[in-house]
């Protein structure tokens, strides 16, 4: 128990410390950049006096820090703001409000808007590392356990190929192949699950190849480990050391990657698997949102990306530790 708490606490802090430097750095990216957000808002008729007075609404003149810190103490009382360009009803309301200003009351809460979006991502992310898991695993097993032979370079290959294939060519090829010639499956959208089948084959073929180098890696080392030549040696078998011990022990590095790495190609490959796919997840929110200049959005997913890798990867260590007691985090 007292391990448990030590550990939480001292990565909560942590993570609060990171969390706090990648807002606060896609806050200020964000209004360094080129490209006024009000003119896309108003339009492109919109004089320079409206577009200055709506600047002073928004609090867009006010210096970095001021509007950093606005923000943060509305996502501290779990405000993320309004967006600026879409309407209540998610349609873009941007370069129509030009003749009578800002509309405040029409603006759609960010918060809304991202939990509307968040199932559709929680899909395709699940489809995406389900499909990964079943390719990975039973090729990864087989390679470790048969290292330097065939196996284990087939293994290899699988994986070059795989990693060297790029999603947006992935997607392409699966759209022209499985939608438009053969009918099999929709591409474009969400209206029930099978449209998250093409976009998730995309993923699992992304992040797989990580897998399978980590699990055949793994269970390899754990094969020529002293403890597994012991255990034969005292008259367990090979079958049974493997299942009892070697499985067990190969799953820690393959957590610490999957926290510390495949995590993070998940979510930056969700976001160029949605727009390709037009799919209404989180990814096709934030790039129309980069588009259009719409920095309420971008912040709080940037921020909520943040705080869900840093969870993750907090559990990650713990069960990590719980599993080899010889790790500290």
């Amino acid at each position: 128990m007292a391990f448990a708490i030590e550990f939480f606490v001292r990565r909560i802090l942590q993570g609060a410390v990171i969390v706090f430097l990648v807002s606060f750095v896609i806050f200020a990216l964000l209004r360094v950049v080129s490209g006024d957000p009000v003119r896309i808002i108003l339009g492109p008729m919109a004089s320079s006096a409206a577009i200055e007075e709506t600047a002073e609404q928004l609090g867009l003149r006010d210096p970095i820090p001021i509007q950093y810190g606005r923000f943060v103490a509305g996502v501290v009382q779990g405000d993320f703001g309004h967006s600026f360009i879409r309407g209540v009803q998610g349609g873009s309301t941007g370069g129509s409000q030009d003749s009578e200003g800002l509309d405040t009351d029409n603006r759609a809460p960010v918060f809304d808007l991202i939990m509307t979006a968040l199932p559709y991502t929680a899909i395709l992310a699940g489809g995406g590392v389900f499909l990964a898991l079943l390719i990975a695993l039973p090729i990864g097993i087989f390679a470790g356990r048969n290292s330097g032979r065939w196996p284990d370079r087939f293994a290899l290959y699988v994986s070059s190929l795989f990693i060297s294939l790029p999603n947006i060519w992935i997607g392409v090829v699966l759209i022209f192949l499985f939608s438009t010639k053969a009918g099999w499956l929709p591409a474009i959208g969400y209206e029930g699950l099978a449209y998250a089948i093409l976009p998730a084959i995309v993923i699992a073929i992304e992040i797989s190849p990580v897998l399978i180098r980590a699990i055949s890696v793994s269970v390899s080392d754990n094969l020529r480990a002293p403890y597994f030549a012991l255990g034969l040696v005292r008259g367990l078998s090979s079958n049974y050391m493997f299942r009892a011990h070697v499985l067990r022990n190969s799953a820690v590095p393959l957590m610490n990657l999957f926290g510390a790495q495949v995590i993070g190609m998940l979510l930056g490959g969700l976001f160029v698997v949605e727009y390709i796919f037009s799919y209404p997840g989180i990814g096709l929110l934030t790039i129309n949102a980069i588009f259009q200049r719409d920095f309420p959005i971008v912040q709080a997913i940037s921020i909520l990306a943040a705080v869900a890798l840093v969870l993750i990867n907090m559990f990650v260590d713990f069960f990590s530790s719980l599993i080899d007691r010889r790790l500290k985090f």
